[in-house]
């Protein structure tokens, strides 16, 4: 609900309001950020005073000060040495401006040209005008009533005579009271992406991306606290941004104590000329006092309803085998038909076909742009191919990177000016990107792509994008434009996913861009799930995917369970520990089923099946990380209903002699009463090697025939936790799973977890009390 009277402002979600007033000289000034209050009055009873003897912007002849005011927008050059929204150029040179209020609209619907923006949601416009030029900033809040999001973006629009050069232009700011907060970003690189780096705002922190890529190095997901949050509790602000390339996120906390958060595009220079307009993208907002989870469930179910949209917005997703590991570029008909057959055999529902399969693509050094089949690997093209694939009763999907080149391909041959950048230049994986600035080049890729999609029943795509934008120079754009050649790259994107994604509504995309190098709510709009990483060892993904569960749901990461040893670690992690880690989220498979042994694929053919039978739990169930004091973690989904939760508690180096503490639940019905059972992993006696002869009435020799004979008949008891309680005796009192094996023998019962081993633990609601 947006209330808009008298010169107040709020927009008030079901649990938290965001309010600001427009003083007497026009200056917009924020109020509030928090949870609902009782009274509108309440709202202008916070507003804070900033007066000053040293004021330095007159406000009904009071001496205001703009350092210490909390502001809605703003300019630079009228005493706020805070970080600004908006920086131009103006024509004479100078760049001092002051946007003050004009009026407000209430539109029905408002997007950024050109620009993704959530759907859903109630809108308002705030109309700004510049104080001593005919420049115009509209300011669109749209507020998401149901997940407790505000979204916010603004345009600029130049009605002067002449051209002016904006040098920032932002999406959304916002002005805390004076405290003591920390800012939360996820940092990382290639393999390691996401990883929570906290940080006491003091002075100027930046979290930001200038790869032309939102970046695997800086994700825009970011959160301010309150110092003393946790997990479960304190004041938490969460930012993320609709867009895919450079960002700029900055926290600053001034000389007066005030912290002020701004987020947008990376900064640029863009020439504005009379008449024309510049749209930002969309940037959101949630807060909850909750702590962290809370945050993140507001931001799980905004991206589920107004980000990720069309046919697989709500439908669950399918599980694949992936190409990848099983054949790199080793692809042909035979290979990649005998791959599906042993899909097939252990439940899979989609083949994917990834790099390797157009032609001259026997390396990563050459033939991207080319994008038609290699008839010496595929004699009669995907067709057949796709054809015997479906007959064996699965879905088939295929890997592209349309936005790349490589320099040994007809593509560059034909069109060498096509490329982002000089010939000269810093390039990744031995390619180069195309310049999607270039209205020809995005007709290349759509007119390429649809006849790809045209050609066979194709009925999923993994989007892939292998390198990062150095150069960014266009030979389509004068010098005096080149500040904008990546923003327009950004555009020219979005334009051809817009397009293929209309003209086939029910192919599932996949974006990746190696691994989490583009994982974003830009790309969500398109692709209703990415990669979220090369690395698929599971020790590392459980910290990956811990990461990217704070500002995204699970039904958006790609997540799949390889061979081991792990082709990224090298580690052997068990099996049953990377199909738990896999699980939360949308489940696949790299490797080849039909290299594993028979114990191997019945346990897989046993993963799959409980997969599906759970599958609407795990892809779009309730989200929770669950800290226990020793630090292990246990993560958790739950049913909307409340009737059923999974969790899995993954282990990383085990310790002997271990001591007992408890795990605690989260998102249970308190005055319900649950079952819970572990699911039973099965006990090898290879994993005791020659300890084993403590018992054995023969020596037994690790890794010997008669370990491996006796492996087969000889079965030792799983280990099983089954527990009755209520859900505010699982959450508060937390459970403790079975003791541990120490070094002191085996008994029945006893729970044998090795490094990096696993437990999944299944909630069932049986009663109320």
């Amino acid at each position: 609900m947006i209330y808009a009277e008298n010169n107040l402002f709020i927009l008030e979600t079901d649990r938290t309001a965001y309010a600001f007033d427009v003083m007497g000289g026009g200056t917009v000034r924020h109020l509030y950020y928090g949870n609902r209050l009782p009274r509108r009055e309440d709202y202008i009873a916070l507003a804070p005073v900033a007066r000053n003897q040293l004021g330095n912007s007159p406000e009904d002849s009071l001496h205001v000060s703009r350092e210490n005011l909390m502001q809605e927008a703003g300019g630079i050059g009228w005493g706020d040495l805070r970080s600004p929204m908006v920086e131009l150029s103006l024509p004479d040179g100078g760049a001092a401006c002051d946007f003050l209020f004009s009026h407000f609209e209430r539109p029905e619907r408002a997007a950024p040209e050109g620009l993704p923006c959530a759907e859903g949601g109630e809108t308002l416009k705030l109309v700004l005008r510049e104080r001593a030029h005919d420049l115009f900033l509209e300011l669109y809040y749209t507020v998401f009533a149901d997940t407790d999001v505000i979204g916010r973006w603004a345009r600029l629009i130049n009605d002067t005579q002449e051209t002016i050069w904006v040098n920032r232009m932002l999406s959304q700011r916002l002005d805390l009271p004076v405290g003591d907060y920390d800012l939360m970003t996820f940092r990382g690189a290639w393999a390691r992406e996401m990883k929570p780096t906290r940080q006491p705002v003091a002075g100027e922190l930046r979290w930001s991306s200038r790869a032309g890529v939102s970046s695997n190095r800086c994700n825009p997901f970011a959160m301010i606290c309150r110092r003393d949050t946790n997990e479960d509790s304190g004041d938490v602000w969460g930012f993320n941004l609709l867009y895919s390339g450079n960002h700029l996120g900055i926290a600053g906390r001034n000389s007066y104590g005030r912290v002020r958060i701004t987020q947008g595009m990376g900064e640029l220079r863009w020439q504005l000329k009379p008449g024309e307009t510049l749209d930002t993208p969309q940037g959101i907002m949630a807060f909850s006092s909750a702590g962290f989870n809370g945050v993140s469930r507001c931001m799980h179910p905004f991206v589920q309803k107004h980000i990720v949209r069309g046919y697989w917005r709500d439908r669950e997703r399918p599980v694949l085998v992936n190409s990848w590991e099983a054949l790199y570029f080793k692809v042909s008909h035979r290979r990649v038909a005998q791959l599906a057959k042993n899909a097939r055999e252990i439940g899979a529902e989609l083949l994917v076909l990834d790099d390797g399969w157009f032609r001259n693509r026997g390396d990563d050094t050459r033939a991207l742009g080319d994008w038609v089949p290699d008839r010496k690997k595929l004699p009669g093209g995907l067709a057949p191919l796709v054809k015997e694939v479906n007959d064996q009763g699965l879905d088939f999907g295929i890997w592209v990177e349309p936005e790349m080149v490589s320099e040994d391909s007809d593509l560059y041959r034909t069109h060498p000016d096509w490329i982002l950048g000089h010939k000269d230049q810093a390039i990744g994986r031995h390619q180069y990107a195309l310049d999607l600035g270039r209205s020809e080049v995005c007709d290349y890729i759509v007119g390429s792509m649809t006849a790809l999609l045209n050609s066979a029943n194709i009925r999923y795509v993994k989007w892939d994008m292998n390198r990062i934008l150095t150069d960014t120079f266009s030979p389509a754009l004068p010098a005096s434009r080149q500040g904008e050649a990546t923003h327009r790259y950004m555009l020219g994107l979005y334009g051809i996913l817009q397009k293929l994604t209309e003209a086939f509504p029910e192919v599932l995309f996949e974006s990746c861009a190696s691994g989490g190098n583009r994982f974003d709510l830009g790309m969500l709009c398109y692709t209703p799930q990415i990669w979220a990483s090369d690395n698929t060892d599971a020790a590392c993904r459980s910290d990956i995917q811990w990461g990217y569960s704070y500002g995204y749901p699970q039904s958006v990461l790609g997540c799949h369970v390889s061979d081991a040893p792990n082709h990224q670690t090298l580690r052997v992690t068990p099996l049953h520990s990377r199909f738990y880690v896999a699980a939360m989220g949308v489940l696949g498979y790299e490797l080849d089923p039909g290299e594993m042994d028979a114990e191997q694929r019945r346990q897989v053919r046993g993963q799959i099946e409980f997969y599906k039978a759970h599958r609407r739990l795990f892809q779009f169930g309730r989200f929770y990380r669950c800290c226990a004091p020793t630090g292990e973690r246990l993560t958790m989904v739950v049913s909307p209903d409340g009737t059923e939760a999974a969790g899995v508690h993954f282990a990383l180096l085990n310790q002997p002699n271990p001591g007992q503490a408890p795990l605690y639940a989260r998102g249970l019905e308190a005055e319900q009463v649950y079952d819970l059972t572990s699911l039973l992993v099965p006990t090898s006696i290879k994993d005791f090697g020659s300890l084993v002869n403590m018992m054995s009435p023969v020596r037994i020799r690790s890794g010997s025939l008669v370990e491996t004979v006796a492996d087969r008949f000889v079965k030792l008891p799983p280990d099983q936790l089954k527990l009755t309680a209520s859900g505010a005796a699982f959450c508060r009192g937390g459970f403790y799973p079975v003791q541990s094996f120490g070094g002191t023998g085996l008994a029945d019962g006893t729970r044998v977890m090795k490094d990096f081993d696993s437990r999944l633990y299944l909630w069932k609601k049986t009663e109320a009390i």
